[in-house]
């Protein structure tokens, strides 16, 4: 793990908890309701919902497991997956609930709570999993640096679609992917050290 990684994580885990502190503050307030209005009803920009959708992301993941498993027996890139995804969903409904912070006022709301939006964390968290797999087995650099722009730009429209959908405030989106990438690294730290603890093993 190259360390500007770990130094964009910090940054934002910083972000993440200047925003828990500050959400209710006439700033992000002002934040949000500018985005609100920017972006509200974007029929484009909606479309993107479904790809950070509860369902479509546990669909992935088992394909991902399953890839893992049968194709490559990495059992430990099984492991990676269920603490970046899985635990990132608790890590995630665990804060909502402590937060309790409720969603727009719109019709036909969701009854869940707001802070930080769980489409934003998890779509990034489920697709720089899937670019970080595939930049481990792809040797052609130009198609790793595709792959990571892709899921780059799927996460942010993805996060920007639950604010033109009224389902969240940009506060509580920009918290998702500040704590889902900073929640990422921390995965992928453990799973490098872990490589590397299991490599030294087998050639000692």
């Amino acid at each position: 793990m190259k360390n500007w990684r770990f130094t964009i994580a910090i940054i934002t885990l910083f972000i993440f908890i200047g925003l828990l502190l500050s959400y209710e503050k006439s700033p992000i307030i002002w934040l949000d309701n500018t985005m609100s209005e920017l972006l509200g009803g974007n029929s484009f920009i909606i479309a993107f919902h479904y790809i950070g959708n509860t369902s479509t992301i546990i669909i992935v993941a088992i394909f991902m497991l399953i890839f893992l498993w049968l194709r490559q027996r990495n059992y430990l890139g099984m492991a990676f997956v269920l603490l970046t995804v899985a635990a990132g969903k608790v890590l995630n409904q665990l804060i909502k609930n402590w937060i309790d912070r409720p969603r727009p006022e719109i019709l036909d709301q969701l009854t869940t709570f707001s802070f930080p939006s769980g489409h934003a964390m998890l779509s990034l968290l489920y697709l720089f999993t899937i670019a970080y797999l595939l930049s481990e087995i792809l040797s052609n650099k130009k198609k790793v640096i595709i792959i990571w722009i892709l899921a780059i730009v799927l996460s942010f429209f993805i996060g920007l679609s639950r604010i033109a959908e009224s389902r969240h405030y940009a506060s509580d989106v920009i918290a998702g992917w500040c704590l889902g990438y900073s929640w990422f690294v921390f995965c992928a730290a453990w799973y490098e050290w872990k490589k590397r603890k299991h490599l030294n093993g087998k050639f000692k």
